[in-house]
Protein backbone atom coordinates (compact mmCIF):
# COMPACT_ATOMS: atom_id res chain seq x y z
CA UNK A 1 0.00 0.00 0.00
CA UNK A 2 1.52 3.33 -0.80
CA UNK A 3 2.30 4.80 2.27
CA UNK A 4 0.64 8.31 1.88
CA UNK A 5 -2.66 6.38 1.44
CA UNK A 6 -1.97 4.45 5.04
CA UNK A 7 -4.69 5.55 8.02
CA UNK A 8 -2.21 5.63 11.33
CA UNK A 9 -4.75 5.03 14.20
CA UNK A 10 -1.93 5.12 16.77
CA UNK A 11 -0.35 8.12 18.06
CA UNK A 12 2.29 8.69 20.31
CA UNK A 13 2.74 12.51 20.64
CA UNK A 14 5.84 13.89 19.84
CA UNK A 15 6.84 15.96 23.64
CA UNK A 16 10.37 15.77 22.64
CA UNK A 17 10.87 13.50 26.01
CA UNK A 18 13.23 10.63 25.56
CA UNK A 19 11.05 7.63 26.24
CA UNK A 20 9.24 8.10 22.16
CA UNK A 21 11.06 5.42 20.89
CA UNK A 22 10.79 2.96 23.97
CA UNK A 23 7.46 3.42 23.64
CA UNK A 24 6.95 2.68 20.06
CA UNK A 25 9.26 0.04 20.52
CA UNK A 26 6.96 -2.01 23.21
CA UNK A 27 4.00 -1.40 20.55
CA UNK A 28 5.83 -2.62 17.77
CA UNK A 29 6.68 -6.15 19.92
CA UNK A 30 2.60 -6.10 20.14
CA UNK A 31 2.30 -5.58 16.55
CA UNK A 32 0.73 -2.38 16.92
CA UNK A 33 2.01 -0.03 14.47
CA UNK A 34 2.30 3.62 15.86
CA UNK A 35 3.53 7.22 14.60
CA UNK A 36 5.16 9.72 16.61
CA UNK A 37 3.81 12.83 15.42
CA UNK A 38 3.23 16.49 16.56
CA UNK A 39 0.76 17.33 13.97
CA UNK A 40 -2.32 18.28 15.82
CA UNK A 41 -4.99 16.86 12.56
CA UNK A 42 -2.98 13.18 13.01
CA UNK A 43 -3.28 13.65 16.75
CA UNK A 44 -7.28 14.33 16.59
CA UNK A 45 -7.84 11.71 13.64
CA UNK A 46 -6.21 9.04 15.39
CA UNK A 47 -8.13 5.55 17.35
CA UNK A 48 -5.77 5.64 20.21
CA UNK A 49 -2.87 8.25 21.52
CA UNK A 50 -0.32 8.36 23.88
CA UNK A 51 0.82 10.96 25.78
CA UNK A 52 4.77 9.88 27.20
CA UNK A 53 7.10 12.19 29.29
CA UNK A 54 10.14 11.50 31.36
CA UNK A 55 11.81 14.85 32.95
CA UNK A 56 10.55 18.09 33.98
CA UNK A 57 7.32 19.04 33.94
CA UNK A 58 7.57 22.89 33.42
CA UNK A 59 10.06 22.00 30.63
CA UNK A 60 7.00 19.01 29.12
CA UNK A 61 4.01 21.71 29.37
CA UNK A 62 6.47 24.43 27.46
CA UNK A 63 7.04 21.72 24.81
CA UNK A 64 3.21 20.86 24.38
CA UNK A 65 2.24 24.59 24.58
CA UNK A 66 4.91 25.84 21.98
CA UNK A 67 3.38 22.95 19.81
CA UNK A 68 -0.12 23.33 20.37
CA UNK A 69 -0.98 20.50 21.80
CA UNK A 70 -2.75 21.50 24.82
CA UNK A 71 -6.75 22.15 22.90
CA UNK A 72 -5.71 19.24 20.74
CA UNK A 73 -5.68 16.79 23.93
CA UNK A 74 -8.36 18.70 25.89
CA UNK A 75 -10.54 18.19 22.98
CA UNK A 76 -9.97 14.47 22.40
CA UNK A 77 -12.86 12.16 22.89
CA UNK A 78 -10.58 8.60 21.64
CA UNK A 79 -8.88 7.21 24.05
CA UNK A 80 -5.22 9.04 25.81
CA UNK A 81 -3.15 7.55 27.94
CA UNK A 82 -0.19 9.37 29.88
CA UNK A 83 2.70 7.55 30.72
CA UNK A 84 4.98 8.41 33.27
CA UNK A 85 5.56 11.91 33.69
CA UNK A 86 2.73 12.15 30.70
CA UNK A 87 0.69 10.73 33.51
CA UNK A 88 0.97 13.97 35.80
CA UNK A 89 0.58 16.27 32.86
CA UNK A 90 -2.84 15.05 32.81
CA UNK A 91 -3.91 16.91 35.93
CA UNK A 92 -4.86 20.12 36.85
CA UNK A 93 -1.73 21.28 38.85
CA UNK A 94 1.92 20.00 39.06
CA UNK A 95 4.57 21.18 41.86
CA UNK A 96 8.27 20.81 40.94
CA UNK A 97 11.24 22.79 42.15
CA UNK A 98 8.81 25.09 44.34
CA UNK A 99 6.79 26.14 41.30
CA UNK A 100 4.11 25.08 40.12
CA UNK A 101 2.67 23.98 36.51
CA UNK A 102 -0.77 24.23 35.16
CA UNK A 103 -1.56 20.87 33.77
CA UNK A 104 -4.53 19.81 31.12
CA UNK A 105 -6.94 19.54 33.50
CA UNK A 106 -8.10 16.44 31.85
CA UNK A 107 -8.18 15.44 35.86
CA UNK A 108 -8.83 17.01 38.48
CA UNK A 109 -5.98 17.43 41.68
CA UNK A 110 -2.40 18.10 41.99
CA UNK A 111 0.81 16.28 41.52
CA UNK A 112 2.90 16.62 44.35
CA UNK A 113 6.59 15.27 45.52
CA UNK A 114 6.01 11.84 46.69
CA UNK A 115 6.62 11.61 50.83
CA UNK A 116 9.01 8.31 50.54
CA UNK A 117 9.40 8.57 54.33
CA UNK A 118 12.36 6.19 55.08
CA UNK A 119 12.68 5.02 51.09
CA UNK A 120 15.20 6.16 48.71
CA UNK A 121 14.37 8.90 46.45
CA UNK A 122 13.24 8.91 43.31
CA UNK A 123 11.25 5.83 43.42
CA UNK A 124 13.31 3.90 40.76
CA UNK A 125 12.75 -0.18 40.37
CA UNK A 126 10.04 -2.75 40.27
CA UNK A 127 6.70 -2.75 42.42
CA UNK A 128 4.00 -4.04 42.85
CA UNK A 129 0.50 -3.08 41.80
CA UNK A 130 -2.24 -3.59 43.93
CA UNK A 131 -6.16 -2.43 43.19
CA UNK A 132 -9.63 -3.54 45.07
CA UNK A 133 -12.14 -4.24 42.08
CA UNK A 134 -10.67 -5.73 38.20
CA UNK A 135 -10.85 -2.97 36.02
CA UNK A 136 -10.47 -3.67 32.20
CA UNK A 137 -7.33 -2.22 31.84
CA UNK A 138 -6.17 -5.12 34.33
CA UNK A 139 -7.83 -7.98 32.13
CA UNK A 140 -5.63 -10.87 31.85
CA UNK A 141 -2.93 -9.71 34.59
CA UNK A 142 -1.57 -11.45 37.53
CA UNK A 143 -2.65 -10.48 40.98
CA UNK A 144 -0.50 -7.72 42.51
CA UNK A 145 1.75 -7.90 40.08
CA UNK A 146 4.87 -5.78 38.91
CA UNK A 147 5.60 -2.89 36.99
CA UNK A 148 8.81 -0.16 36.68
CA UNK A 149 8.85 2.96 38.14
CA UNK A 150 11.23 6.36 37.95
CA UNK A 151 9.55 9.29 39.21
CA UNK A 152 9.63 11.53 42.44
CA UNK A 153 6.27 13.22 42.13
CA UNK A 154 2.71 11.26 42.08
CA UNK A 155 -0.81 11.72 42.23
CA UNK A 156 -2.94 10.67 45.22
CA UNK A 157 -4.92 7.93 45.60
CA UNK A 158 -8.50 9.52 44.04
CA UNK A 159 -11.64 8.07 42.84
CA UNK A 160 -9.87 7.93 39.26
CA UNK A 161 -7.46 5.21 40.97
CA UNK A 162 -7.55 2.14 39.49
CA UNK A 163 -4.40 0.75 41.10
CA UNK A 164 -2.02 1.83 43.19
CA UNK A 165 1.42 1.49 44.13
CA UNK A 166 3.48 2.03 47.57
CA UNK A 167 6.91 4.06 48.15
CA UNK A 168 6.65 5.10 51.38
CA UNK A 169 3.29 6.36 50.58
CA UNK A 170 0.36 4.97 48.95
CA UNK A 171 -0.46 6.35 45.59
CA UNK A 172 -1.97 6.26 42.02
CA UNK A 173 -0.09 3.83 39.57
CA UNK A 174 -3.20 3.85 37.30
CA UNK A 175 -6.19 5.94 36.95
CA UNK A 176 -8.46 6.26 34.78
CA UNK A 177 -11.86 8.86 34.01
CA UNK A 178 -13.64 9.59 30.65
CA UNK A 179 -11.31 8.49 27.73
CA UNK A 180 -8.60 9.60 30.39
CA UNK A 181 -5.90 6.64 31.26
CA UNK A 182 -2.39 6.92 33.03
CA UNK A 183 0.39 4.91 33.68
CA UNK A 184 2.43 6.24 36.75
CA UNK A 185 5.02 3.52 35.66
CA UNK A 186 6.48 3.21 32.39
CA UNK A 187 4.37 -0.05 30.64
CA UNK A 188 7.73 0.01 28.16
CA UNK A 189 9.69 -1.27 30.47
CA UNK A 190 7.23 -3.39 32.45
CA UNK A 191 7.50 -6.90 30.96
CA UNK A 192 4.53 -8.68 30.52
CA UNK A 193 2.70 -6.78 32.61
CA UNK A 194 3.20 -3.52 31.12
CA UNK A 195 2.67 -5.08 27.65
CA UNK A 196 -0.62 -6.65 28.99
CA UNK A 197 -1.72 -3.16 30.24
CA UNK A 198 -0.85 -1.59 26.57
CA UNK A 199 -2.65 -4.33 24.96
CA UNK A 200 -5.56 -3.70 26.66
CA UNK A 201 -5.74 -0.07 27.03
CA UNK A 202 -6.08 -0.34 22.73
CA UNK A 203 -8.83 -2.59 23.16
CA UNK A 204 -10.71 0.65 24.60
CA UNK A 205 -12.97 2.38 22.50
Amino acid sequence: MDQGCTVVSLIIVDTGCANLSSVAFALDRLGRVAKISRDPDEIKSADHVILPGVGAAPFAMRKIRERGFISTLQSLKQPLMGICLGMQLLYEELEEGGETTTGLGLLPGRIRRLDTKNQPAPHMGWNRLEWDERHPLLKDLSDNPYAYFVHSYAAKVSAATVACATHGTTFSAIVHSNNVFGCQFHPERSSRTGSQILENFLMQI
